[in-house]
C-alpha cells in the first residue's frame, strides 16, 4: 500500500497512470501472490504442506479490509468504481487459483483454505450498483416526462412533422438512457436490461396515457336521445317552428355537456397532434428495440438467446400506442360530427319540413373538416381517421332519423329524398374514387342500408312486423300487452326498438293512433 501510493504521488505529478489506487493495489498483490506461489512456496512446503493457501488466504483477507471500506463509502456507479471492482474480482480469481493448485494433494482439496477467503462478492456489489443507477435515470425521465408534459399545447404547427415536440424529447433522453447503459464496463448487461427497458416502458405508457387523457369517447360527444313520442298528420304544420326553436336551444345546450375545452388544447388540430405523437412514438420504439438488440450483441454479455428476447421490449407502450390512436382518433371523429357540427346535423338535419332541411349544409362543413384532418393527421393513420369520421357521421345520420325529437316527422314520400341524401354521404367519403376504399363504405354503411328501407313501409306492414318482433323476443309475455322495448343502440330492421322509433317519427294518424293506444306515448317532449 506504501510503495503505491507513493507511486501515485509521483504519477500525479507526471500526470500518467491514473488508475484508481486500489485497481493498481489489486495488480500489485495479484504479483505479489504469483512471486510467493513461484519463489517462496515449494520452499516453505517443507514446513507447510499448505504454505502458498496460507499467503493467498492473508493476501486476500488484507486487500477485503481495503475494499470493504471502500465499498460502503460509494455513492453511485462511476468508471473509476467499476474499474476497481473488476480489479478486485480478477485479483481473487487469481488467489483462489493458486489456492485450489496449491491444494491439490491435501486431504480436504483445499476447503479448508477456500473456506478462510469470504468471497469479495464484487459482481452482487457491481448489480446493485447498476440497479441504483437504472433508477435514478428512470426517476429522472419520469420527472422530465411530466415536465415536458405541462407544457405542452400540442399545436400541430410546432413542427413539418406536426407532432408534439414534449415526445422528441423524451424519446431522446430514452436513447440516451440506454446509450449510456451499454457504455457501463460491466459483464451482466443482458441480466440487468430488462430491469431498464420495463422502468423505460412505464414512463412512456404514463406519457401516452396523458396524451390522450381529457380528449374524451365515443359516448362523450353524442347527445343522449330524447324521449319518445308520436307524431300526428298535423304536427308537421301546426307549431313546427315553434317546436324547432325550442327543439334546437334543448339540444346545444346538451351537445356541449363535458365538452366545454372544445378549443383550448382539445381543438381538432390538437387531438390530430396526439394522433401524429402516438404514432410517431409507436414508430421510434421499434427503431429503439432493433438499436437494443444491435448494442446487446456486441457487449460483453453477448448472448442470442437474450438479445433475441428483447425484441418483446416497450411491447406493453407499443400496444398503448394503438390504443390511444384508436380512442382519439374515434374521440375526434364524434367530436366533429356531434359538436363542431351539431348545429346543422343535429339541430338542423331534418328539423321541420324534410324538403327545406336536407344534408347539404351538413355535407359543406363535414367536407371542410375532412380537409383540414387530411392536412393535419399522419399520413399512416389518415384513413383510420377518416373512416371513424364515416362511422360517426352514420351513427349521426340514423339517429337524426331514429331519435331526433319530436320536430322532425317522416312520410312515406320522404324515403326518395333520405335515401338520396345518404348516397350524397356515401359519395362525399369515396369522392370519386379518391377517398376512402369502395369495399369500406359498403361495409360500415350496412346498417343505414338496411334500416332505410323501413321508411317506405307502410304503416300497417310496420306495425305488425313490430308486434311480431316484440313477441319473438318477449314470449308469451307479449300476448297480453305488448312491452316497450328498451334502447339498445343496436340498430336493425329486425330490433323492436327500431321498429317502433320509426313508428313514432312516421308522419301518420295510423301510427300515432297505434302508439297512443298501445304505449300512451305523448305528442311533445
Amino acid at each position: 500500500m506504501e510503495k503505491v501510493k507513493s507511486g501515485k504521488r509521483s504519477s500525479n505529478k507526471n500526470q500518467q497512470n491514473q488508475l484508481p489506487f486500489l485497481s493498481i493495489l489489486a495488480q500489485d498483490v495479484s504479483t505479489l501472490a504469483f512471486s510467493e506461489k513461484a519463489i517462496f512456496s515449494p520452499i516453505l512446503k517443507r514446513w507447510h504442506p499448505l504454505s502458498a493457501g496460507v499467503a493467498v488466504a492473508t493476501l486476500h483477507s488484507c486487500y477485503g479490509n481495503e475494499l470493504k471500506q471502500f465499498v460502503s463509502s460509494i455513492g453511485e456507479l462511476t468508471p473509476d468504481i467499476l474499474q476497481v471492482l473488476r480489479a478486485a474480482e480478477k485479483l481473487e480469481k487469481d488467489l483462489v487459483q493458486i489456492a485450489v493448485e496449491n491444494s491439490v494433494d491435501s486431504e480436504d482439496g483445499g476447503k479448508s483454505i477456500i473456506r478462510e477467503m469470504p468471497p469479495y462478492e464484487a459482481e452482487s456489489v457491481v448489480s446493485n450498483l447498476v440497479k441504483s443507477w437504472i433508477k435514478t435515470r428512470l426517476d429522472r425521465l419520469k420527472e422530465w416526462v411530466d415536465r415536458n408534459l405541462q407544457q405542452e399545447v400540442w399545436d400541430p404547427r410546432a413542427n413539418k412533422e406536426r407532432f408534439a415536440p414534449s415526445s422528441v424529447e423524451v424519446l431522446r433522453i430514452v436513447d440516451e438512457a440506454l446509450e449510456a447503459f451499454f457504455l457501463l464496463p460491466i459483464s451482466i448487461h443482458a441480466t440487468l436490461l430488462p430491469d431498464l427497458t420495463n422502468g423505460i416502458d412505464r414512463c412512456l405508457q404514463h406519457y401516452i396515457s396523458k396524451a390522450k387523457s381529457g380528449c374524451g369517447t365515443r359516448s362523450t360527444f353524442v347527445p343522449s336521445m330524447p324521449a319518445l313520442t308520436r307524431c300526428s298528420s298535423r304536427s308537421k304544420v301546426s307549431g313546427v317552428f315553434k317546436k324547432k326553436e325550442k327543439f334546437q336551444k334543448a339540444q346545444s345546450r346538451k351537445s356541449q355537456v363535458g365538452t366545454t375545452n372544445g378549443n383550448g388544447s382539445f381543438g381538432i388540430p390538437q387531438l390530430c397532434c396526439r394522433i401524429n405523437t402516438l404514432q410517431h412514438i409507436r414508430t421510434e420504439l421499434d427503431v429503439l428495440a432493433k438499436r437494443t438488440i444491435v448494442h446487446l450483441r456486441s457487449s460483453e454479455s453477448h448472448n442470442n438467446n437474450i438479445a433475441n428476447g428483447t425484441g418483446k421490449a416497450f411491447e406493453l407502450s407499443a400496444a398503448a400506442c394503438l390504443e390511444g390512436i384508436q380512442q382519439l382518433c374515434e374521440a375526434t371523429a364524434y367530436k366533429v360530427i356531434f359538436q363542431d357540427l351539431s348545429h346543422v346535423l343535429w339541430d338542423g338535419l331534418y328539423v321541420g319540413e324534410v324538403s327545406s332541411s336536407r344534408i347539404e349544409p351538413f355535407l359543406q362543413e363535414l367536407e371542410h373538416n375532412l380537409e383540414v384532418l387530411s392536412l393535419t393527421v399522419h399520413d399512416r393513420v389518415r384513413t383510420r381517421v377518416i373512416t371513424e369520421v364515416m362511422k360517426a357521421s352514420f351513427d349521426g345520420f340514423l339517429l337524426v332519423l331514429l331519435a331526433g325529437g319530436p320536430a322532425r316527422a317522416f312520410s312515406l314520400q320522404d324515403y326518395e329524398t333520405i335515401a338520396e341524401d345518404f348516397k350524397f354521404l356515401t359519395d362525399l367519403f369515396w369522392s370519386n374514387g379518391d377517398g376512402l376504399p369502395a369495399d369500406l363504405i359498403q361495409k360500415f354503411s350496412t346498417t343505414v342500408k338496411a334500416i332505410l328501407p323501413l321508411f317506405h313501409t307502410e304503416t300497417g306492414s310496420l306495425i305488425e312486423q313490430f308486434k311480431y318482433m316484440t313477441a319473438e323476443s318477449y314470449g308469451s309475455s307479449a300476448k297480453s300487452k305488448l312491452p316497450l322495448p328498451p334502447t339498445s343502440g343496436q340498430w336493425s330492421p329486425t330490433e323492436p326498438n327500431t321498429l317502433l322509433r320509426v313508428l313514432c317519427y312516421r308522419s301518420d294518424e295510423t301510427a300515432a293512433k297505434f302508439l297512443k293506444k298501445t304505449y300512451n306515448l305523448p305528442k311533445k317532449l
